[in-house]
């Protein structure tokens, strides 16, 4: 190659990147295939012009000409890093984390290369390994809002609401115009229950990016839970109207029609999620919610367990403060004149954020509790009265139980269980002679159990009370109570005390 052929290769790659810069790509694609005519395993056309490949949204290009310059020089660690942008677009995120790998190998301080590096662990299923590495990439910049936001999103996947707001806020304090950040803030202020403050928040993620149909979702689902229903119904069509295939939506959709008494929209919501994908067993439920199928036996396991982890961070004083939650008290009371021991082995199932607990600890000697929610159990350990805390479903907890417990109690977990005769059967089993169960459940007037539309089932009377003779179990005494009191109307209980026999 002659000095005149490579003067003009550097003027050809400066005229291309100065048309790359200003976003103008063809003009710079055409610069960059002129310096590849004059030398064809030239390492800058061919890395950045799959870099352009790549924001045309050509992942295959992209990966085919960055592997190419990295053919020609492997120890550029900016190449691997964008190849590894590439492999994400593509779906290969393995690939993509072994790029950010290399790179980080060339370029130890290469603080980019350690946030993408946290993208692709993210959609691994690695939600802490990403956070290490986000964490790495704001000790080399401190000043990196992206790995700021991006840290927001997985701390709001594990549960860890306040951190990742302060982690959305910080990247609000680099960059006031981040719509991804404004996003992330609503939806940590929406699982902190701060609701006005997260519609805000979404507002202004939309109002940055106007047609974001995410934002749209996440500001319907606030406004449902402020009460404004009509406002969130609009919320949700926007966003199903720029991605119509997204199930979820279709049946949140459904729940916000159902709790404005539009049965049938709602029905034909939940079969547009179902068309589209949602869980055939959350539509089953569902449908039933508003009269349009059969009564399921039981809600989904999953369904349960996102509600209540979502729920975690707020639920007792939403109970206690909110909706006047008095069923503990009305349990305790019931069992108290029968618990003649101060060292029984006690099983709170369902047990939530331990609420029960200190009306049971002083009369066990082992008490044990269980639930579907992690995030639920966490808060229960807090309370410091639990002798064990396992995370499993009510059956399958029960199975291999024989014999082991003096007292089983199950505070409002029926509402989410349909058919108890499993349960009764399994407590039954895993009750000594002579033990206790005590329940409650919402009262239902007629039939055996329905779902009602709040998503939550009630039981009669006589339902029960079969159920207990089937068993072998003794009704020691029942009476109706207010449960709590919900939308300013109160909520009609049962609370059972039942015994094995000797």
């Amino acid at each position: 190659m002659t000095s005149n052929d490579t003067a003009l290769i550097a003027s050809l790659l400066q005229q291309a990147l100065a048309h790359h810069q200003q976003g103008q790509l063809r003009e710079a694609q055409a610069f960059y295939r002129q310096v590849l005519a004059l030398q064809p395993h030239q390492f800058d056309a061919l890395h950045l012009l799959g870099v352009i490949a790549r924001q045309q949204g050509d992942a295959a290009t992209a990966i085919e000409l960055i592997t190419q310059a990295l053919a020609v020089d492997g120890a550029q660690a900016r190449a691997h890093a964008n190849l590894g942008v590439a492999y994400m677009d593509a779906g290969r995120t393995a690939e993509a984390l072994a790029s950010y790998d290399q790179a980080i190998t060339l370029q130890p301080e290469y603080a980019m290369a350690w946030s993408n590096r946290g993208n692709a662990l993210h959609r691994l299923a690695q939600p802490e390994a990403a956070l290490a590495s986000y964490q790495q990439a704001l000790t080399l910049q401190a000043n990196y809002p992206e790995a700021h936001s991006n840290r927001a999103v997985v701390l709001q996947e594990l549960g860890r609401y306040g951190e990742a707001l302060g982690a959305a806020e910080a990247a609000l304090n680099l960059n006031h115009r981040y719509p991804d950040a404004w996003l992330a803030r609503g939806h940590a202020l929406h699982c902190l229950r701060w609701l006005p403050e997260a519609v805000e928040s979404f507002d202004r993620a939309l109002y940055l990016r106007p047609d974001w149909p995410q934002a749209y979702a996440g500001q319907g689902a606030a406004l449902h839970r402020l009460g404004e229903l009509a406002a969130a119904l609009d919320s949700y069509d926007q966003a199903l109207a720029r991605q119509p295939e997204h199930a979820t939506w279709h049946t949140a959709r459904g729940n916000t029609l159902r709790a404005l008494g539009r049965y049938e929209e709602a029905s034909a919501a939940y079969r547009s999620a179902l068309a589209h994908g949602e869980q055939a067993e959350t539509i089953a439920f569902a449908l039933a919610s508003v009269g349009a199928g059969a009564t399921p036996a039981t809600l989904p396991a999953e369904y349960v367990r996102n509600l209540f982890d979502q729920y975690a961070n707020h639920f007792d004083e939403h109970l206690l403060n909110v909706l006047d939650y008095q069923t503990p008290a009305h349990l305790e009371r019931l069992l108290r004149p029968h618990l003649a021991a101060h060292a029984l082995d006690i099983l709170d199932l369902g047990c939530g954020t331990g609420l029960c607990a200190p009306a049971l600890r002083p009369h066990a000697r082992t008490l044990a509790g269980v639930d579907l929610s992690p995030q639920m159990l966490e808060k229960a350990a807090q309370r410091q009265l639990y002798d064990r805390l396992d995370c499993a479903d009510l059956l399958s907890y029960l199975s291999d139980q024989q014999a082991a417990w003096d007292v089983a109690l199950a505070a409002d977990v029926f509402v989410y269980i349909g058919d108890l005769a499993p349960v009764f059967a399994a407590v039954t089993r895993a009750l000594r002679s002579g033990g206790l169960f005590c329940f409650s459940v919402e009262a239902a007037e007629r039939g055996d159990y329905l779902l009602q539309s709040s998503n939550r089932y009630a039981h009669s009377h006589a339902y029960l009370t079969q159920l207990a003779s089937a068993s072998g179990l003794q009704l020691l005494a029942s009476e109706q109570l207010v449960a709590r009191e919900e939308n300013a109307a109160p909520i009609k209980a049962l609370a059972l005390l039942l015994r094995k026999p000797h």
